[in-house]
């Protein structure tokens, strides 16, 4: 798909007129085009994990949750913060340093509910 083809299905509020990728926004103008959609889409995928680590609260229990797939996605969070930081992208080093904390959380909390329930079951 061309570059102007993909233009044409994001709003215009969102981008704007001229060069999609280094243009000010008209209500941040502060900000670069691109560091505006790094913003949304690191909010998308930083709290992707968040309802699992809310439901192994909310219930105190593990059940239904694979920590293999938290831990797995911390590790590759911290490599996006080390690229980050390589491309001087700081929402994606914000954003992933952020993930990386739901995704440990979520894992400590899976092994604290399953050491609590091993032990309601021994009992």
């Amino acid at each position: 798909m061309s570059r102007g083809i993909l233009l044409g299905l994001i709003p215009s509020a969102l981008v704007g007129s001229g060069d999609a990728g280094n243009r000010t926004h008209v209500m941040a103008p502060h900000l670069q085009r691109f560091e505006i959609v790094g913003l949304v889409a690191g909010l998308g995928t930083t709290f992707a994990a968040l309802p699992d680590l809310i439901r192994m609260i909310k219930h105190r229990s593990r059940r239904g949750m694979n920590p293999t797939m938290a831990a797995i996605m911390a590790v590759f969070q911290i490599v996006w913060v080390y690229y980050g930081v390589l491309i001087d992208s700081w929402p994606i080093v914000a954003w992933n340093i952020i993930a990386v904390l739901v995704n440990s959380l979520t894992v400590a909390a899976y092994f604290r509910f399953a050491r609590r329930e091993k032990n309601e079951a021994a009992r």
